[in-house]
């Protein structure tokens, strides 16, 4: 599916000439590495800004940032994030540390994630012209994913598993760890709840993710859904995702924003879908997931 849309997953920032970022760092925070085999071959990590959008591409090294509640605000809560950008990019600013300073704002600890992407060109220029080539149906030296990379996904699970095991470290309780993704992110929460075994988060937020049909396991998580009803990724009158969460009996809610296309982010004032995280926010306390943090195991 993504081979068909991933030019609109993209931000802009990955079609342009982004001016070089002086300082490549999650959140101007220090961030953990994850486990993941080392790349050779490999164009290295590139950082830049476009329109004021921070981006980055060819991560090799996965890393998960803590963004933390003040002292005496946590509720327990913990959401893992991960930004979208057709798994060539990463609007690490606009869909990871935004967010996540507005949840750790309201108590809620969120955990950035730079998961691993498929390589490009180093040279933005280069990267430019060979992903219009393979738009067109041209060959490149890169291809389009069709779904979750297994890479994006092996880090989506290291993340769950890091941030449980170190739940006293952070202050939160282990039994409420979620993942939230925006777009191909949103590809790779899906990806999390259909094949994460045990360590399918406590609850799930993909906001303007694929939308086909899932394969809902038994122990599917409540799930959380945010989209433009102008969204490409729409198609027809249907909503298979709902349905699928629908027909094995598992909670599931949807949003859907009559006004707005992909990627509004934390949302677009004058727009339906701005305010959606405060109604996220209101459906994590509905369904008891920001009690106090019960105490951690030792």
């Amino acid at each position: 599916m993504l081979r068909h849309v991933c030019y609109l997953l993209l931000p802009l920032a990955l079609l342009g000439n982004p001016v070089r970022a002086a300082v490549p760092k999650v959140c101007d925070l220090p961030g953990v590495d994850l486990p993941a085999p080392a790349a050779a071959n490999r164009a290295p990590e590139s950082w830049g800004y476009d329109a004021q959008t921070l981006m980055v591409r060819n991560v090799s090294r996965p890393t998960l940032t803590p963004v933390l509640p003040a002292p005496g605000t946590a509720t327990g809560a913990a959401v893992i994030v991960a930004p979208g950008g057709g798994f060539f990019g990463l609007a690490i600013d606009k869909e990871g540390c935004q967010v996540a300073r507005w949840l750790a704002a309201r108590g809620v600890a969120a955990f950035v994630l730079k998961y691993r992407l498929n390589a490009t060109p180093a040279d933005e220029s280069q990267f430019k012209v060979e992903l219009e080539r393979v738009l067109r149906g041209g060959k490149a030296s890169f291809s389009l994913p069709e779904d979750t990379p297994p890479e994006a996904a092996a880090d989506g699970l290291a993340a769950l598993r890091h941030v449980r095991r170190h739940a006293g470290q952070y202050g939160i309780d282990a039994a409420r760890v979620g993942f939230m993704g925006f777009s191909a992110g949103g590809f790779l929460t899906r990806t999390l709840v259909a094949r994460g075994g045990e360590d399918v988060p406590a609850f799930a937020a993909p906001i303007y993710p694929n939308m086909e049909p899932l394969v809902v396991p038994g122990n599917a998580p409540p799930m959380f859904v945010a989209i433009g009803q102008q969204d490409f990724l729409l198609k027809g009158a249907r909503l298979p995702l709902v349905e699928s969460y629908l027909a094995a009996g598992k909670p599931i809610e949807l949003h859907l924003f009559s006004d707005d296309e992909h990627g509004f982010g934390m949302g677009i004032k004058d727009k339906t879908s701005d305010g959606w995280l405060d109604t996220f926010y209101h459906w994590l306390a509905m369904r008891g997931l920001l009690a106090q943090a019960r105490p951690a195991s030792r």
